[in-house]
């Protein structure tokens, strides 16, 4: 009964990495065959959020924390 588990679990432990080595090699082989037609559709460069201006929270914010570390 304990052989017939192990050999069972063995198995199912095969079958899984089979089918990740599997997912690995489709993947890989994939990303090439993606990668030839990356020109085509070339990625924007991010664009850049525009720095806002600090609103009266934030000094406030900092108002307090300058206080606590005086205090």
């Amino acid at each position: 009964m304990i052989g017939q588990g192990v050999v069972l679990m063995l198995a199912g432990m095969g079958i899984v990495y089979l089918f990740l080595g599997v997912l690995i090699a489709v993947t890989k082989i994939s990303m090439k065959g993606i990668a030839r037609f990356d020109s085509i559709l070339p990625q924007d460069a991010p664009k850049k959020a525009p720095a806002k201006a600090a609103s009266n929270d934030d000094a406030n914010i900092a108002l307090a924390i300058a206080v606590a570390l005086k205090g």
